[in-house]
């Protein structure tokens, strides 16, 4: 029945309304308000033929009860689908009322096109109102949701027609839009086009409603007795894609389908959507045994009811598919190798999802967390060995193994009074005032992990030495010793003996981990 007319053409036109409506948050350019009204044209063009084609419907429900001598149950359902008819005649025309003021509002028509398309103050003041609430938006919203209320007499999963933003399955994840209501949603800062178009899609969802439920009354009085008036060309490839070179191979066959009955289409067990007379199967492909190049075959099964006579009969269904194994990308300053107990920051993306990507980590050998970009994710090797692991959606992707280095050792210098010493040459006696120890990091390593890359000297030791004996012996846990009592007690042919005892590393989490220092010692002459 006409509820099963919805083309290939109609679900792209509902596609892209819900993209366009999306653009309303964004600065809308004359470019997009034209687009506007190209999509408004085309789902009042979707919407008159569907008016004539639900008024047959209900003229064919007629005629059946009639040809099956009027019997009392058969005018009941023929009362409910004029009921339905008039309900939704209502409604529309209410709505296409609502259009004619709007466009009045706005400046009306010259020629074909809007004297002013744009128009959101208009649009606002009618719609929303000078005052909150005072607004056609919110006449509407009841009158919608009225309708929907009244339908699911006939169909009780049939849900709201108008709501706010927090019930939006879309709107209300976006922090902006979610405190919005449906006039506020629909129509703040809406041009006039954009606002013809959202209530000319309001009037699609009604008159696919009426479909719906027309449809499911013929078939109570017997108007769904099997008529196949739908009949096309079709084709099923092998392969919708091939590599130059090889072959292309496909059938072609003739399929029909019937506008009288409601197929009932099921995928692995579970009902599927129904629309023109087809079932879409849709599901996240997994990851398989992959062959050499990378595929993995796979197949589905479904079925397809229908009932006939007051039987039911049942189609089996099956489909063969190949899964092709994503390939990863990742990016990172050190990706073949990564740092033992360092934030290691990798960017891993699968350019074959596109938009789909959802990603979540987990790892063998390693912490992992995700970072603030899709696809970003730190790793904190515990081991030498780390395989990452990835999937998105639900979905294994793939994994990838990593080698893990450890973090090079650190130069440490020693400085007296702040410069650096030389071992070779000495000092004048009584020597230096402050001896300072540092660690400093190797170069390429600082560049790559500079969070991970804060070495510290926590302790360390100085010996004044005269011959075979100490004169005196200090430790000290800061960066800077002060040792003026060695100097006063130095006398020239004495040594300084700077002796590393405790090395520590801070990574990007400041958690700190022990460097082996082994025996790192400065000596230095007292000439």
């Amino acid at each position: 029945m006409a509820g099963a007319k919805e083309s290939p053409r109609q679900k792209l036109i509902g596609m892209m309304y819900l993209v366009l409506t999306a653009l309303l948050a964004l600065q809308v350019s004359s470019a997009i308000i034209l687009k506007f009204k190209f999509l408004d044209d085309s789902l009042m063009t979707v919407n008159n033929k569907t008016k004539a084609d639900n008024d047959g419907v209900r003229k064919s429900i007629e005629t059946t009860v009639a040809k099956g001598g009027n019997r009392p149950n058969d005018k009941k359902v023929l009362d409910q689908a004029s009921e339905v008819r008039a309900q939704t005649t209502e409604v529309i025309n209410y709505v296409e009322g609502l259009r004619t003021e709007l466009i009045r509002r706005a400046g009306g028509m010259e020629g074909e096109t809007y004297k002013d398309p744009s128009a959101e103050d208009a649009v606002a003041t009618y719609m929303i109102g000078a005052n909150k609430g005072k607004g056609k938006a919110y006449e509407l919203k009841d009158r919608l949701n009225k309708y929907a209320n009244a339908m699911r007499v006939y169909n009780p999963s049939i849900p709201q027609l108008a709501v706010d933003a927090k019930d939006d399955p879309v709107a209300k994840k976006d922090r902006i839009q979610r405190s919005k209501d449906f006039a506020e949603l629909n129509f703040e800062a809406t041009p006039l086009t954009a606002a013809l178009a959202v209530l000319a899609q309001k009037e699609t969802e009604i008159l696919k409603y009426e479909a719906d439920i027309l449809q499911t009354l013929a078939g109570k009085v017997g108007a769904d007795i099997i008529k196949f008036d739908k009949i096309f060309g079709n084709y099923s490839a092998a392969s919708n894609t091939v590599a130059a070179g090889t072959k292309y191979s496909a059938e072609m066959f003739i399929a029909a389908t019937s506008s009288a009955i409601a197929p009932r289409m099921f995928f692995e067990g579970r009902p599927v959507k129904v629309e023109n007379g087809r079932g879409k199967v849709e599901f996240v492909a997994s990851a398989g045994a992959y062959d050499k190049d990378g595929n993995a075959k796979k197949s589905w099964k479904g079925q397809i009811k229908m009932t006939q006579n007051g039987r039911d009969t049942t189609f089996q269904v099956s489909g063969e598919y190949v899964v092709a194994k994503p390939v990863m990308s990742i990016q990172s300053a050190s990706v073949q190798a990564l740092y033992l107990n360092c934030g290691n920051k990798l960017d891993v993306q699968v350019p074959a999802l596109g938009a789909l990507y959802d990603p979540a980590f987990s790892a063998s050998g390693a912490q992992v967390s995700k970072g603030t970009k899709k696809g970003e994710v730190m790793v904190l090797p515990t081991a030498r060995q780390v395989t990452l692991n990835v999937s998105s959606g639900g979905a294994a992707i793939g994994n990838q193994t990593f080698q893990v280095r450890p973090v090079p050792r650190p130069d440490i210098v020693c400085l007296a009074n702040g410069r650096p010493v030389d071992e070779k040459r000495g000092l004048p006696a009584p020597g230096p005032r402050q001896i300072s120890v540092e660690a400093i990091a190797e170069e390429s390593f600082k560049n790559m992990l500079p969070q991970d890359a804060r070495f510290r000297v926590t302790e360390f030791e100085v010996t004044l030495a005269r011959g075979k004996n100490i004169v005196q012996e200090q430790s000290f846990s800061s960066k800077t010793a002060n040792i003026t009592s060695m100097a006063a007690q130095a006398r020239p042919g004495d040594r300084l003996i700077v002796t590393v005892k405790d090395l520590k590393r801070a990574n990007y989490k400041d958690q700190f981990e022990d460097v082996p220092v082994g025996s790192k010692s400065f000596v230095i002459a007292l000439n």
